[in-house]
């Protein structure tokens, strides 16, 4: 029991500790002025948003890190053509850093942690993403705990290890379709993507896990009815996304994609959403909604500014604070609310038969 109690005491310890480094941090970065250059220790950064633009949001009182999305790799073992977050580098975080920063985000008022990539389970076979988990529920006490993962490496003695600690689990699934599905890149070898989601659907029964699908409607399935899949799944929520195109990532010289071959126009996404109309668990989120209304976190802890159509990062959490680094993120904490960003996330709270 003692070796317990020190146990916790000094996992409480160290998340202070942490805390009280970022706020540190923050102070410091804000007695230096716009015109130095303050040097990162972490690789990759670079400073490209526009200094009268900076200067301005930097008078701003900064955003709550209500909801963060924290795409802690790139890889991925799938090559869907319209993905926007794109294998540019391989840098993952050490585990203690990234639980460092978790810490120094829910002591600057993080709610909810969604675990994203490239694919989360690849890092050494779900691993890394389940102590992700386990930390956040158990030690940072968080009341909604995700992931969104495409499901591929997902194995049930992931959910026996660590489903306890999850509310939510996204799975990514654009078509019911597996010929489209081919099209799209959202596939590896033989496996069924589909056969793979219900089997997905069942362990998240059986573990008490939220389930939740992700679709992105692009020219390869905006004329599919997908009424009857979705009923007979039965998903906490199905997220809607119109095709995006970010320069650097999925468009233009320097990407690993060509996404254009996959945008749609506004009309066609508002006509296979009325073809969708009845299933109450959808939620839309067209172009407009989307590119702002995201607190996206990359492999280094940057926050990623979407505004000018590119992601521009910040500097590291790790190094200048949570407080610092949010105000250039460009995140519209109002298109936040507005989208339905805020809802019951936390499974105690949901009342789920499942």
């Amino acid at each position: 029991m003692q070796v317990v109690l020190l146990a916790r005491l000094l996992s409480v310890g160290r998340a202070v500790l942490a805390a009280l480094r970022g706020r540190l941090g923050a102070l410091c970065w804000s007695l230096v002025p716009l015109s130095l250059s303050l040097p990162l220790s972490l690789p990759g950064w670079r400073d490209s948003a526009p200094r009268p633009q900076r200067e301005q949001e930097w008078d701003d009182a900064p955003p709550t890190p209500t909801s963060v999305n924290y795409h802690f790799t790139r890889q991925c073992n799938y090559k869907c053509g319209f993905c926007f977050h794109t294998a540019k580098t391989s840098f993952v975080l050490p585990l203690e850093e990234a639980k460092r920063g978790l810490a120094m985000l829910k002591e600057g008022g993080m709610e909810k942690i969604n675990f994203s990539g490239g694919e989360p389970f690849l890092q050494d076979r779900g691993e890394f993403v389940g102590k992700l988990v386990q930390f956040c529920k158990q030690e940072l006490e968080l009341p909604s705990v995700s992931i969104v993962s495409n499901g591929s490496l997902i194995r049930k003695q992931w959910f026996e290890k660590y489903g306890e600690y999850l509310d939510i689990l996204a799975i990514s699934c654009d078509s019911f379709d597996e010929d489209v599905n081919v099209l799209i890149g959202r596939r590896q070898g033989k496996k069924n993507h589909v056969e793979n989601l219900h089997k997905l659907r069942q362990w998240c029964r059986e573990y008490a896990v939220a389930f939740k699908i992700n679709s992105v409607i692009n020219r390869f399935n905006v004329e599919e009815d997908m009424n009857e899949q979705i009923k007979a799944l039965n998903p906490v929520r199905w997220k809607v996304f119109q095709c995006l195109v970010i320069e650097g990532e999925n468009s233009g010289e320097d990407a690993l994609r060509e996404a254009e071959k996959f945008v749609i126009s506004d009309e066609d996404f508002d006509r296979f959403l009325d073809r969708h109309k009845d299933i109450s668990c959808l939620v839309p989120e067209s172009n407009q909604k989307m590119r702002d209304s995201y607190l996206i976190l990359d492999e280094y802890m940057r926050f990623l500014n979407c505004r000018n159509g590119r992601k521009e990062p910040s500097k590291s959490i790790l190094d200048v604070g949570v407080e610092a680094a949010i105000k250039f993120s460009g995140f519209d904490e109002k298109m936040f609310l507005k989208r339905g960003g805020k809802y019951v996330w936390s499974k105690a709270d949901m009342k789920l038969d499942w």
